[in-house]
């Protein structure tokens, strides 16, 4: 990969000119996030973390990940139908791992009540990084696919007219022309959009569940005021919320403060502290309900690190996606390195391998938000622990991507602006809607990308340790 801005980078005076010009663009355009000292008030916001320029991605890796979005689309949806594979596939996993086994609970008994909801919305973003190979190319590899909270969105379609501007300050227009536009926000909410539509009630809302302390709301507002631009009114409600004013009636129609709900489109409930016994009864008394779910439950489970795991074991696509060898091929060039920490002799043979090179490998739970995996030492150490105990099947090992790391400036609040070595992490959003059997869309919306210091080993924006950036294609 070329090396990117190198000369703009050694300038101090001008970073640091170029930077507060940054900022302050960044600023008009809405590129927010809440305070953590206020995370509950807009009265005092400030600029989202971004990197001053944008970051090169080779052409061709951006578009194979647009290209296989849509089949990742279909794995999802048909993961998410197909009980028996999941109910195999976490087996081990809900024995040791309470928060898999909760959701997993719900998931059973909204099988064994019926499920009233007649269409499904998947709105979900899948994560990349680019593989170094020897010869100096990249190769796109999959990180995770996030099928709940899938954020950015909206900050992401804000993030383009700062780069260019960036590049315009710096006389350089025609570079500033290559960069994408992008409006991830306008998808998700066609999608929503779509969904509220075919649940066929013109009064009723869209339900956000959303948390008490949300520094990110403005993203979050992004596909609110898509939504009302369509005459679509978003109610926003926490999970307590739900538990005390949330009813169904006898057709298990949801009904929040007397509004009939269409929708429910979750930004909370994908790490086990959103969940409180209160919580867990609400998030059953939505599932239950016949309201479009984003995501429903099983669509949850379809996220897993576990699922991820077993979809990548071979003949296991052939299954899910019959006589789609095409999708089957775009999908499996995408998969890296992942291996079943079960009891049994497949699971010892991977720890035995990690604990040997523990560089070549990146230990995951079951978990979203950033921040919970383990790498090096602190992998090794874990092992050790786990490898005579059950609990080892809560987790899985992944190769790790290796990408050439390159220079960029991250801008943060109170922070200096400071050249460092960088890799970045490619996230392209997915829609789709299906009602009954039939799917009746299915898109890729736009991307993301989020770049962080070679330092960070894991954790993304909301986590505080990777910032917004935008593709420079090249």
């Amino acid at each position: 990969m070329a090396t990117g801005w190198g000369s703009l980078l050694q300038d101090e005076q001008q970073l640091e000119e170029l930077a507060r010009q940054a900022v302050d663009r960044a600023l008009a355009e809405g590129v927010l996030l809440r305070t953590s000292q206020e995370p509950s008030s807009s009265d005092v916001v400030s600029y989202a973390p971004f990197t001053l320029f944008p970051s090169l991605v080779p052409s061709a890796l951006l578009e194979q990940a647009y290209a296989v979005q849509m089949d990742f689309n279909l794995l999802v949806d048909a993961v998410s139908q197909n009980a028996a594979f999941l109910e195999q596939t976490l087996s081990s996993t809900i024995k040791r791992d309470n928060f898999t086994a909760h959701l997993f609970d719900i998931h059973k008994q909204v099988l064994k009540e019926g499920i009233a909801q007649t269409v499904f919305l998947g709105l979900n973003r899948s994560d990349y990084m680019f593989q170094r190979n020897a010869d100096g190319s990249a190769t796109l590899k999959q990180i995770e696919i996030n099928t709940i909270s899938a954020s950015f969105g909206g900050l992401a379609s804000r993030t383009p007219a700062v780069h260019r501007h960036v590049l315009n300050v710096l006389g350089k227009t025609k570079e500033a022309a290559k960069i994408l536009s992008n409006n991830p926000s306008k998808g998700l909410a066609m999608g929503i959009a779509k969904a509220w539509e075919l649940y066929g009630s013109a009064n009723a809302r869209v339900l956000l569940i959303a948390q008490e302390k949300e520094r990110n709301i403005f993203d979050q507002r992004a596909i609110e005021n898509e939504l009302l631009a369509r005459n679509i009114h978003v109610i926003r409600r926490k999970f307590e919320d739900v538990s005390e004013k949330g009813s169904l009636d006898q057709d298990r129609r949801l009904f929040m403060d007397g509004q009939e709900v269409a929708v429910v489109y979750f930004r909370d409930g994908y790490m086990p502290s959103h969940y409180s016994l209160q919580n867990w009864g609400a998030r059953l008394l939505l599932e239950r309900s016949c309201a479009v779910k984003c995501p429903d439950i099983a669509t949850q489970l379809a996220g897993t690190k576990k699922v991820q795991q077993e979809l990548s074991r071979s003949g296991m696509l052939e299954v899910l996606l019959p006589g789609q060898p095409e999708a089957v091929a775009r999908l499996r060039a995408t998969f890296a390195g992942l291996y079943s920490l079960d009891m049994g002799e497949e699971g010892d043979q991977a720890i035995t391998e990690a604990i040997a090179a523990p560089s070549c490998f990146v230990l995951k739970p079951q978990r979203e938000g950033g921040g919970n995996n383990l790498y090096g030492e602190e992998m090794v150490q874990a092992l050790e622990r786990l490898k005579d105990s059950e609990e080892r099947a809560s987790y899985i090992l992944m190769e790790k991507i290796e990408p050439e790391p390159f220079g960029n400036c991250l801008l943060r609040p109170g922070s200096p602006a400071r050249v460092v070595q960088c890799i970045s992490e490619l996230g392209i959003f997915g829609v789709y809607v299906r009602q009954g059997k039939t799917l009746v869309m299915n898109k890729h919306v736009g991307h993301l990308l989020r770049t962080k210091a070679i330092e960070h080993a894991d954790g993304g924006v909301a986590a505080g340790v990777a910032v917004l950036d935008n593709p420079y294609p090249v």
